[in-house]
């Protein structure tokens, strides 16, 4: 039988066993001028609301470098694991890298202790892994998630936004980040409620979508031509539920049916 090989770091943090062990894994972002932190594309915007069930986390599909379209189809709504959702904004790469990172410290984390972490401590951990960004995030490579999930223990959804330190602030009702998260924001602000329903979730959160779209350059609407939609994921306690694109272009085009409709004179 071989021999389990363990180096000096014995804790359950996976993060923490890169540093002490495995330092030479971690990505080097070195010294980036201006021009070139400018260019790197950004994902933007994405959003989270509680309603009567879970919580869901939603995004559009663009990334942008400056005036210009980096891509198209970029996921901005991750699994975390089996309970949570991470919805990244800012630089592109080392966004979707801590949402990878963050899905294996959970992983590394249940595998070591026997059990998963609690929800809140999920959070505190993104919080650590967002600060430990902060030098590259001074350099422009910025990185503000939010991170949300159904509480096992207190029977509900949750959801946190974070600034570039790594400061977690849980909201009671909804959040968003990225260039269009104000538009969205106003949008949700007009029709949240408390006692939402799973459906009429989606259609809020599509909506808040739309109208960021309509006002920030950077966030990406409905492709209808490309086949292109935003990406919505659920967290209950059943789990995680993609919704899937098919749902969401016939939500679009029934909206489009009815505004064509009320647009026609009597």
């Amino acid at each position: 039988m071989g021999v389990l090989f363990r180096g000096q770091y014995g804790g359950s943090s996976f993060s923490e066993l890169l540093d002490v062990d495995y330092p030479q894994l971690r990505p080097e972002t070195g010294e980036l001028s201006p021009e070139a932190a400018a260019s790197v594309p950004h994902g933007t915007t994405v959003l989270a609301m509680r309603y009567d069930g879970g919580v869901l986390v939603a995004g559009d599909r663009l990334a942008s470098s400056g005036h210009m379209v980096a891509a198209r189809e970029v996921q901005k709504v991750y699994p975390a694991d089996a309970h949570s959702l991470i919805a990244i904004a800012g630089a592109a790469g080392p966004a979707v890298e801590l949402a990878r990172l963050l899905r294996v410290e959970l992983e590394h984390y249940e595998k070591i202790e026997g059990e998963p972490l609690e929800l809140e401590g999920k959070a505190n951990k993104l919080s650590q892994m967002v600060r430990a960004n902060l030098p590259a995030a001074m350099q422009g490579l910025m990185v503000v998630p939010l991170f949300a999930g159904y509480d096992l223990r207190r029977n509900l959804g949750r959801l946190w936004h974070y600034d570039i330190t790594g400061g977690r602030y849980e909201e009671a009702e909804f959040d968003t980040s990225g260039s269009g998260g104000i538009f969205a924001k106003e949008s949700l602000k007009k029709a949240w409620r408390p006692d939402i329903t799973r459906d009429d979730a989606i259609q809020i959160a599509l909506q808040a979508l739309t109208d960021a779209a309509d006002e920030d350059r950077a966030t990406g609407g409905v492709d209808l031509a490309r086949g292109i939609f935003p990406i919505v994921k659920l967290s209950t306690e059943a789990g995680i539920e993609d919704i899937p694109e098919s749902q969401i272009e016939q939500l679009y085009r029934d909206r489009i049916e009815i505004a064509r409709t009320r647009a026609v004179p009597e």
